[in-house]
């Protein structure tokens, strides 16, 4: 087997892993799926999420996974901080949801501007632990198990599959737009949202 084709072999292997990883409702993926109904810097956020994601992932294959293993306390005071946060964001979605006449129209409601965008997918990006278990250990973890030469390509893989499944869930947003026409629709959009954060700051205090 050649080298080409032993490095497509491990870009596969990351692009499934990250592909696998972050295909599931979260924080971060609700954020992305609501800014692409409103179409609201949706280029910058899928970028931001791509790079993001890509940077966290290089810093796991190449040892940080190591060293925040080294660490319980500071995965401790994550996983409270991010709990805190996903609660704060859920109460709010679940106040909206209550209220269909208020905020539930995409055209109609405040818009973000760019920076107030980006502090907010930070804020579920950078305070999510499960974004560092995802990324940072478990894909760092399989990817340090790869051969020096091959890590680049594996770690490649990753970042195309998070890109990929970000662009997806924020440009394919469009095409829902007349179905979120109706007050009802964002309604159950901000329940589903509000729901799905408070059960993850409850799994994180649990496991905490």
């Amino acid at each position: 087997m050649n080298i080409d084709s032993t490095a497509f072999n491990s870009y596969s292997q990351g692009l499934l892993l990250g592909a696998s990883l972050i295909v599931a409702i979260g924080a971060q993926n609700a954020f992305v799926l609501r800014q692409g109904l409103r179409r609201e810097h949706v280029t910058v956020i899928v970028l931001a999420c791509g790079l993001t994601d890509a940077l966290l992932m290089a810093a796991g294959v190449f040892g940080l996974a190591a060293l925040i293993n080294g660490q319980p306390l500071l995965t401790r005071l994550i996983s409270w901080a991010g709990a805190l946060f996903l609660s704060c964001y859920g109460a709010r979605a679940l106040w909206r949801a209550r209220r269909p006449g208020a905020d539930l129209h995409a055209a109609q409601g405040p818009s973000l501007s760019l920076r107030q965008a980006l502090l907010q997918l930070a804020g579920f990006t950078l305070l999510n632990p499960h974004v560092y278990l995802d990324t940072v250990m478990l894909v760092g973890s399989v990817g340090a198990q790869q051969p020096t030469a091959l890590r680049l390509a594996f770690m490649a893989g990753a970042a195309s599959g998070s890109l990929l499944w970000f662009a997806l869930l924020g440009f394919g947003a469009r095409w829902l737009a007349p179905w979120f026409a109706r007050p009802r629709a964002w309604q159950i959009l901000d329940a589903l949202i509000g729901l799905t954060m408070l059960a993850l700051a409850a799994m994180l205090i649990f496991q905490t």
